[in-house]
């Protein structure tokens, strides 16, 4: 993980940057929608766990958790995203904080029983989408 918090430019004052951005999924969708959505499975609680992991990891000036919208891979919620490697965590409950911030967060090795599979990214062909109806 780098800490390098060097300034932008000469009479720029330093701004520090973060090592990792988190964004959970926290969109609600009517009940009646055609695809579920993650806040009813838990996220808001996910990002709250975030927060206390990465704190009490001495990580909070290195680290930010952030609440997302929809993040389009509802299927898969709770999701969480890690940037900047754009590593995709899905099916995210309480107990795999822990994994995520002390493996990827602090050793930079990305937990693999969650990590969402390429294939699974952005596609209408993924095991966990409904098929979609045809007119």
């Amino acid at each position: 993980m780098s800490h390098d918090r060097g300034g932008r430019g000469k009479g720029t004052p330093s701004v520090p940057k973060f090592d990792y951005h988190i964004f959970i999924c926290t969109n609600e969708r009517d009940e009646s929608a055609s695809r579920p959505s993650c806040l009813p499975r838990g996220s808001k609680k996910l990002k709250s766990a975030f927060k206390d992991a990465i704190k009490e990891a001495g990580l909070k000036h290195h680290i930010r958790a952030n609440e997302s919208g929809c993040l389009d891979q509802c299927e898969h919620g709770p999701v969480v995203v890690v940037y900047p490697e754009a590593v995709w965590y899905g099916f995210v409950h309480l107990r795999d904080v822990q994994a995520i911030v002390n493996e990827h967060l602090l050793h930079g090795r990305p937990v693999q029983r969650l990590r969402l599979p390429d294939t699974c990214l952005n596609t209408e062909h993924c095991p966990h989408r409904p098929t979609p109806k045809q007119k």
